[in-house]
C-alpha cells in the first residue's frame, strides 16, 4: 500500500482529478488524501466513493494545525495555499497511524509509470526530495530552491516527522511568493533538509518529475505511445504551466523555460494528459466550465472578455512557440 496527499481548489480540480485517475491505473494499491481548499472542490467530491480517495476539509485541517487558521489572515490566498503543504502529510501522519509513509504530491503530476521505481530509490530513507535538476541557461530557477515540491515524502520515524514539523513551522512563520534571503514560499526551505535533517535521500531517477525547466537536459524518447528519459521510464511529469487556451488548443508551459518539444514527444506526453481530462470530462466526473481551468460565474464583464484574453494568450504562445492542438484524438 502506498500513501500520497495532494491538495486543489476549484481551478484545479480538473489536473487533480487527472492526477489521481493516473495513480489508479500505475499504482496498483494506493490511498489518496485529497485536501479540498474550497467548498465546490468538496461538494464535487463528497458522496462519490471513489476508491483510494479520502477527503479533508480546510476546516479540519486548520483545526489540526496550531497557527494555519491565523496565517490565512495575514497572506494571500495562494500563499495560504503553500502554508498547507507541509500541514497536509503531517495530518495525515497524525490521523492515519497505519501510515508507514506519506508522500505529497503536487496536484499538476501525471503518472505514466509505476511509481514504485521511485519509492525502490527512497528505500529506508526517512525523506525523499527531487531536485529542479534544471540546466546551466536556466540555472536562474534554482533561486526559487534547488529542490521542487512536486514530490516529498516523509517516514513516520524521528528524522522523517522532525523534518517534517521544522518543514510546517517555518511555512506557518513565513511563506511568501517573494524571495528573501534564503527563503521563497514553501520551496526553498527544503534545501535544508540535507544538511539539517538525517536520512534524507536525494531523488535521481530521471523519469521522476521530468517537468518543463528540465526537459531540455535529457534525450526524451516516444516508442510504442511511451516516453522515455535518457533510457529510463517516464514516472511522471509535472505540468507546470500547462493550459487549456480554447477547445482544441493548448499552452504547454515549455515556451516559459525556451524549450521546443519534438512533436512525438509532445504526443507521447502531453497527449495522454490531454486525453485525460478530456475523458473526464465526458464522464461527467466534472462539472461544465472546470474543464477550462476557470470559473464559467462571475461579472458579466469579466466572461464578455475572457475570449478576447484568450485570444491574447493563444497569440502569446503561438509566438513562444510552446502552444499544441489536440484534434481527433491525437496532438497535430
Amino acid at each position: 500500500m502506498r500513501y500520497f496527499c495532494t491538495y486543489f481548489d476549484y481551478d484545479y480540480f480538473t489536473r487533480g482529478m487527472a492526477l489521481y485517475e493516473s495513480l489508479r491505473q500505475h499504482c496498483p494499491v494506493f490511498t489518496l488524501w485529497v485536501l479540498c481548499l474550497d467548498q465546490t472542490s468538496y461538494d464535487n467530491l463528497v458522496g462519490r466513493n471513489l476508491p483510494g480517495l479520502k477527503l479533508v476539509s480546510l476546516a479540519e485541517l486548520e483545526q489540526a494545525t496550531p497557527g494555519l487558521a491565523e496565517a490565512r489572515t495575514n497572506r494571500s490566498q495562494v500563499e495560504f495555499y503553500f502554508t498547507c503543504t507541509p500541514a497536509l502529510p503531517l495530518f495525515v501522519l497524525s490521523s492515519a497511524p497505519d501510515v508507514d509513509l506519506i508522500t505529497y504530491l503536487d496536484s499538476d503530476l501525471y503518472f505514466y509509470g509505476d511509481p514504485e521505481l521511485v519509492f525502490l530509490e527512497i528505500g529506508a530513507g526517512s525523506v525523499g526530495i527531487i531536485r529542479h535538476r534544471v540546466g546551466p541557461e536556466l540555472a536562474i530557477v534554482e533561486q526559487y530552491g534547488i529542490y521542487n515540491v512536486g514530490w516529498v515524502s516523509f517516514r513516520r520515524d524521528a528524522a522523517g516527522l522532525a523534518c517534517l514539523r521544522w518543514w510546517c513551522e517555518r511555512c506557518i512563520e513565513w511563506c511568501c511568493t517573494r524571495i528573501e534571503k534564503d527563503r521563497y514560499a514553501d520551496q526553498k526551505y527544503l534545501d535544508f533538509f540535507p544538511t539539517r535533517f538525517q536520512n534524507v535521500v536525494v531523488l535521481e531517477h530521471k523519469g521522476a518529475n521530468l517537468a518543463p525547466w528540465n526537459i531540455s537536459n535529457y534525450r526524451i524518447a516516444a516508442g510504442n505511445g511511451r516516453a522515455t528519459v535518457d533510457g529510463q521510464p517516464l514516472v511522471f511529469f509535472h505540468f507546470n504551466g500547462f493550459k487549456q487556451i480554447n477547445r482544441i488548443s493548448y499552452a504547454t508551459g515549455l515556451g516559459m523555460y525556451g524549450i521546443s518539444a519534438d512533436r512525438d514527444v509532445l504526443r507521447a506526453v502531453y497527449g495522454p494528459y490531454i486525453q485525460a481530462l478530456l475523458k473526464l470530462a465526458a464522464q461527467g466526473v466534472i462539472r461544465q466550465g472546470l474543464l477550462y481551468g476557470h470559473r464559467s460565474t462571475g461579472p458579466l464583464w469579466k466572461r464578455l472578455l475572457r475570449p478576447v484574453k484568450n485570444f491574447h494568450r493563444l497569440a502569446r504562445e503561438h509566438f513562444r512557440g510552446s502552444r499544441i492542438f489536440y484534434l481527433f484524438g491525437r496532438v497535430l
